[in-house]
């Protein structure tokens, strides 16, 4: 079982204690897909159309594929030490929709002039309990944003979806997973790299960043806070 850094983690509804911290929730996915651009091209010789298409990941070799929610806000896809998706659901209704049939969930975010869906299935030892892990997730989600059913349009209830695309970048791997080592090592100041536009998105209104700032300067623990965030980053990037 993944578990995030300390705090709790619950696994459909098990809990595992851990260091005192921030508490998560966790389930086991069985596929995660990201919507690819819409390049509807022919080629010459056959003359065939190639459309928009789904990049689908499945949980295997390359590890389990796990969502998160983190007490803090922060929704999190992974599989192994790779991360897939990573934004904060803190004033997520201004950007993010989603929408559940059955197991599965497709997510749509717009942020600026960039639009994005990607979508997951649950794992569980059965379609029903696969449903059943998909409905305390929604109703999880449904704290921050609220979740459509495709079925009726109305609000889920917290009880294969057809497939703005995920936009890859040069810090994301040949499979469009974004490394953790090498986010880790951004923040740093290690590597120059050029993140999606959602993780550059900021839940904290700009005006209120330096307010913000000096609250925490004044704190006499926050400098050793900063030191210790510094090190794990460090811990990270050299793994």
């Amino acid at each position: 079982m993944a578990e995030a850094p300390g705090g709790s983690v619950t696994v459909f509804g098990t809990r595992a204690s851990t260091a005192p911290a921030l508490s998560s929730l966790l389930w086991h996915l069985k596929r995660y897909a990201r919507f690819l651009p819409s390049e509807t091209r022919v080629e010459r010789d056959t003359g065939a159309e190639h459309k928009s298409s789904w990049k689908v990941f499945e949980s295997g070799a390359e590890g389990q594929l796990t969502l998160t929610i983190v007490q803090s806000g922060h929704f999190l896809i992974s599989q192994g030490q790779g991360l897939l998706e990573g934004f904060s659901l803190i004033d997520s209704p201004s950007f993010l929709k989603v929408v559940r049939k059955a197991d599965l969930l497709l997510f749509s975010l717009k942020i600026k002039n960039e639009s994005r869906m990607f979508r997951v299935q649950f794992g569980g030892g059965s379609r029903e309990q696969a449903v059943e892990h998909c409905g305390s997730a929604v109703l999880t989600l449904q704290q921050y944003v609220s979740v459509k059913s495709q079925d009726t349009g109305q609000p889920a209830q917290g009880t294969d979806l057809a497939g703005g695309a995920g936009s890859t970048s040069e810090v994301r791997d040949s499979e469009g997973r974004l490394p953790i080592k090498r986010l880790a090592q951004s923040l740093l100041g290690e590597s120059k790299l050029s993140l999606p536009l959602a993780y550059r998105h900021s839940t904290l209104p700009s005006e209120e960043l330096g307010p913000f700032l000096r609250l925490c300067l004044l704190d006499q623990s926050f400098p050793a806070f900063v030191e210790q965030v510094e090190k794990e980053l460090r811990k990270i990037a050299n793994e």
